[in-house]
């Protein structure tokens, strides 16, 4: 079964980042919250990798964020050393070519320096939106540093 136009373009990134045993799947099921992806694939919610992509006065940034917590801007902020606001659906789409519900960790149309949810670590297999929001995929956490460059951060409120 052939993939997608947006899932075949995260494909195409993972085998020219050097990881063509990564497989976009595309599901008939919504997997576009972090709930509904882990329904679909029978994991945990904290397995599930959501992609944020937030602005700054001096760029954006994506940040790679557990399914069970939320972004502690406060943090996020002090990481990248500037005030930040959540992007907008219309400049997701532009700086990344995807819709949000679908951002994959990989693939965008403009390189974004990217933060890894520490809590993320602790779970040996863990599931990435795959450009739509039915599509996905598998990785082990350092599948996705090496695939990202992702610096390791506290990230969660609380």
């Amino acid at each position: 079964m052939s993939l997608s136009p947006s899932a075949q373009r995260v494909q195409e990134a993972l085998r020219a980042l050097g990881f063509p045993h990564l497989r976009v799947v595309e599901l008939p099921t919504s997997t576009r919250t972090a709930e509904e992806a882990a329904r679909a694939v029978g994991a945990e919610v904290g397995q599930i990798v959501k992609s944020l992509v937030f602005l700054g006065a001096k760029g954006a940034y994506l940040f790679l964020v557990s399914g069970k917590n939320r972004l502690d801007q406060r943090k996020a902020e002090a990481l990248v050393g500037e005030a930040l606001r959540r992007a907008t659906p219309e400049e997701v789409r532009t700086l990344t070519g995807y819709a949000i519900g679908g951002v994959p960790p990989v693939g965008h149309a403009t390189p974004l320096p990217a933060f890894l949810d520490r809590d993320l670590l602790v779970h040996p297999r863990l599931f990435a939106a795959g450009g739509t929001p039915r599509a996905l995929f598998a990785l082990t956490p350092e599948e996705l540093l090496a695939l990202t460059g992702a610096r390791v951060a506290e990230l969660k409120e609380g």
